[in-house]
């Protein structure tokens, strides 16, 4: 009969009836206790559904959040302090990586932690721990932010792995701090006047679009340590100083901003260069110096040997060139190698010199009737490399014979008279040749590593 009379109560009202406990057949006490439900057992049904409502419910603690910063009372499109003076905004960056550094596009990549600190009165509230609340990505869309970007950048993301990579912290006086991880490629106008001996002078600028000096003053935190890195090794460069600086951008329309710079140099790792460049360079410049040693009729070997140094040196150049950007000036570099390169073509004139001379010196002596009965005259033309001078009688050059006593007197050879020389001497140009261009490349490399090194 108690039952009857349980089901058969009529409630005060709607709302009432929704929160007034009762043991439903749908209730676990029910199907625990059966027909027999107490009021105590109903407040235990009550008090075990109202947990499992509030575990399962992400919503109300959001609206508990919302309402301890009070955000719906306010326009948070508007800056804290809206009307009076510009609200400071501290800056700290920690550098993680630096990712790439590109020559051809000119730019860098680097992965940062940027923070920011200000003072949103508007967010305060209560707390008698003075413990601050810490939210991701999803709060900070409903409040204002500071509208940091980065000047000269290409492209630039915040990480999203597994969540944005953002951080907001909320303490009970309204100071806050909103932290973002994200990588930015940016400009970096290089001077490669001295590639690859060069330094780089590269930097990060920070500043607000829209927010001018007046409505918001950027300056770093702590001065010259609020720019912190992570030990940073890279396959190019040694880093070899960061460091933290501000100043003031104009813009004609919209006045006056705070700016904040990340300035960085980059000094280039040579070795690299040297196993790449300037080592092959050499030697390729020193192997054309072989055909200086080699028989001038051995005319084969002395063409294909200058013809693979030129070519070779033809094929680095154009390797250096192709991973480099295309500037209207020239570099350090360029300099060696194209120096390098008219060695090795004036080795191959040299050779081309010695030849025709040596022709000339023949032609003379058929002439003159001094060659061997059984000389064949295309046999000196002939690509075989087996004539030797040996097998011609080449008379020395008639020396002026000395006076006994009284003075000498000593008449300048005309420029005839020494062509005449070296015509009837062309190994004298191999010779010669042996010590002028060693020396003269070595007189090179000392001057150049001098003034780039």
């Amino acid at each position: 009969m108690e039952i009857t009379r349980f089901h058969l109560r009529k409630p005060r009202d709607k709302a009432h009836t929704e929160h007034t406990p009762h043991c439903s057949h749908q209730s676990p006490l029910y199907q625990l206790y059966g027909n027999s439900c107490s009021n105590k057992q109903e407040k235990e049904v009550q008090r075990i559904d109202h947990k499992l409502k509030r575990q399962d419910s992400t919503k109300t603690l959001l609206i508990k959040t919302e309402q301890l910063l009070r955000i719906e009372e306010h326009d948070f499109a508007m800056r804290p302090g809206f009307g009076g003076s510009g609200v400071p905004v501290g800056i700290d960056v920690q550098v993680e990586s630096i990712d790439s550094i590109s020559e051809v596009n000119m730019d860098f990549t680097m992965t940062l932690y940027l923070r920011h600190y200000w003072k949103d009165e508007r967010l305060s509230f209560p707390s008698r721990t003075n413990r601050s609340r810490t939210f991701d990505s999803r709060l900070v869309k409903k409040i204002w932010v500071p509208d940091v970007f980065f000047v000269h950048s290409k492209r630039s993301f915040i990480h999203d792995a597994t969540m944005e990579n953002i951080m907001l912290r909320v303490y009970p006086d309204g100071n806050i701090l909103y932290s973002v991880r994200v990588t930015v490629t940016a400009l970096c106008s290089m001077d490669f006047s001295r590639f690859p001996l060069d330094t780089q002078n590269c930097s990060l600028e920070l500043e607000s679009y829209a927010y001018n000096e007046n409505d918001l003053m950027l300056y770093w935190k702590n001065g010259n340590d609020s720019l912190r890195t992570d030990e940073i090794f890279l396959s190019q460069f040694f880093i070899d100083n960061f460091q933290a600086s501000s100043g003031l951008a104009f813009y004609s329309s919209t006045g006056w901003y705070n700016r904040l710079f990340i300035n960085f140099i980059l000094r280039r790792h040579i070795f690299f260069f040297m196993l790449q460049t300037y080592f092959p360079t050499m030697l390729m410049v020193v192997l054309s110096w072989v055909s200086f040693w080699i028989d001038r009729r051995a005319v084969p070997a002395r063409v294909s040997l200058g013809m693979t140094t030129v070519l070779t040196m033809s094929t680095i150049i154009t390797g250096v060139s192709s991973s480099m950007p295309q500037v209207s000036y020239v570099k350090a570099v360029d300099i060696y190698l194209w120096v390098s390169f008219l060695f090795v073509f004036l080795s191959v004139i040299e050779y081309a010199a010695v030849n025709y001379c040596t022709t000339l010196e023949e032609m003379r002596k058929m002439k003159g009737g001094k060659l061997p009965s059984g000389y064949d005259a295309s046999q000196a033309m002939a690509f075989d490399g087996c004539f030797h001078d040996n097998d011609i009688e080449l008379t020395p050059f008639p020396r002026i014979p000395r006076q006994e006593g009284g003075t000498r007197l000593r008449r300048q050879r005309s420029v005839r008279e020494n062509v005449d020389l070296i015509v009837s001497n062309s190994y004298l140009i191999d010779s010669y040749s042996r010590l002028a261009f060693p020396l003269s490349y070595l007189l090179f490399n000392i001057i150049y590593w001098s003034l780039y090194s």
